[in-house]
């Protein structure tokens, strides 16, 4: 089973609220985005290795920690894009790669049309960073290139996801984690997330809504 943690904390579900207000406007949407990747990246990163350093205070010598791991960010076009800057904001040395898909409307499955993965150095974790887990397919796809690419640390941020994605990426892809705000219970007939908040890239990049 995958390991799956929900972020269940008041200023998650606060900005939760604004995301799915369909009134909320984009720039305050893309905000809200930025705040709940920060809050749900900081409990993604909970458990990364360090390595103990001395350093010098300007009192006096003490032991700290540092990160002893690579890191890499792997946003899914486009939507992703929009999660990226918080949990730059956390890792400053966290290299960027990025998937691109895009949602075939007639069959609700994910096209791979960009992929800019270097062809070996593979990072010690990989976090995938898409607002929305509905199907699962986006992630199925974006996991198995990782994989291949020789990610072992694979860690699925995801602001509000499906149950059925939820089951997919648990069945297919037992070490995978994944983190998310919410989990919400059903799709709809054109694969949308209920009750979601519609298209997170529509809303993020404030273009026209899909049919």
């Amino acid at each position: 089973m995958s390991q799956v943690s929900v972020v269940d904390h008041p200023v998650v579900a606060h900005h939760l609220t604004l995301l799915r207000d369909e009134r909320t406007r984009p720039s305050e949407f893309r905000a809200a985005v930025r705040r709940l990747a920060m809050l749900i990246g900081v409990y993604a990163t909970a458990d990364l290795k360090t390595r103990s350093v001395s350093i010098q205070t300007p009192i006096t010598e003490t032991e700290g920690a540092c990160l002893d791991v690579s890191i890499s960010i792997v946003p899914i076009l486009r939507a992703g894009l929009g999660m990226v800057d918080p949990l730059l904001d956390l890792l400053p040395d966290a290299s960027v790669w990025h998937l691109g898909l895009y949602r075939n409307e007639e069959t609700a499955e994910p096209v791979g049309y960009y992929d800019k993965l270097p062809c070996n150095g593979a990072s010690d974790v990989a976090l995938v960073l898409d607002p929305m887990l509905a199907t699962g397919g986006s992630i199925d796809l974006v996991v198995r290139r990782l994989q291949e690419w020789g990610v072992r640390d694979i860690r699925v941020l995801s602001i509000i996801a499906s149950q059925v994605g939820i089951d997919r990426v648990a069945r297919d892809f037992p070490d995978v984690k994944l983190h998310v705000g919410v989990i919400d219970p059903s799709l709809n007939e054109q694969s949308y997330i209920v009750p979601g908040l519609g298209d997170a890239g529509d809303r993020i990049f404030d273009t026209p809504q899909s049919s």
